[in-house]
């Protein structure tokens, strides 16, 4: 018996089964729209519709989040119901073709950066302040700008840099628009200033360089 058993029993793997429009509620919500489809009575099948949109509710409470959530929802079921279902919907359903519908492109930025290891940021930088008349105030955002173009220089080339080559870059940058200021300076960085690449924890590495240092003092000592 138990061997007619074990013929008989077959496992049965999603990859085998209907696929489902929007896998997010599962298969169990699936079966419950397929049920909402064999009920005559029209009464009943719309509180069992409502029922079902509930259920979504909760299973998927991110809903909320959006606009004219239950509008959302109720489009859900008919497209779970594969547009197939007659029930007294609040809102009109939704149209088969508009699974099909082309997204709106989102607006990208296709300008390619003129130096990488500066980055787009400072360049859009350098377009606003090239707009601005002269003052001191355009003055002080010139000098900001080299002081932080400066860092950004120290974090991709370890090499020190002189305020000519910053100043030089900036007014290159902006095709040049910008003019530095003769005799501009920028204040002295800290010799132990340490500028790290993204993703890199600084301090992390300076423990590093610490603990290597001390294994080679060890190493001379002995």
């Amino acid at each position: 018996m138990e061997k007619d058993n074990m013929d008989t029993c077959k496992l049965l793997y999603n990859t085998e089964r209907v696929r489902l429009h929007i896998p997010e509620y599962g298969r169990n919500v699936q079966k419950m729209v397929d049920y909402l489809k064999t009920i005559e009575d029209r009464e009943k099948r719309n509180e069992q519709a409502r029922a079902v949109v509930k259920v979504m509710e909760i299973l998927n409470p991110a809903v909320h989040l959006q606009d004219d959530y239950e509008h959302k929802l109720w489009d859900h079921l008919y497209i779970i119901a594969d547009f197939d279902l007659d029930v007294d919907s609040p809102y009109p359903a939704p149209a088969p073709e508009s699974l099909n519908e082309t997204p709106m492109s989102v607006p990208i930025e296709k300008r390619p950066v003129k130096a990488s290891h500066y980055g787009r940021n400072i360049e859009n930088i350098i377009e606003l302040i090239a707009g601005q008349e002269d003052s001191d105030g355009k003055i002080a955002m010139i000098r900001s700008l080299a002081v932080y173009m400066r860092q950004q220089y120290l974090i991709w080339n370890k090499d020190t840099v002189s305020d000519e080559t910053i100043f030089q870059d900036i007014e290159k940058l902006s095709d040049y628009r910008i003019k530095v200021p003769e005799g501009m300076k920028l204040n002295k960085m800290d010799s132990g200033a340490n500028f790290s690449r993204p993703g890199l924890n600084p301090s992390k590495n300076g423990k590093n360089r610490q603990k290597n240092n001390q294994k080679q003092r060890k190493q001379h000592n002995r």
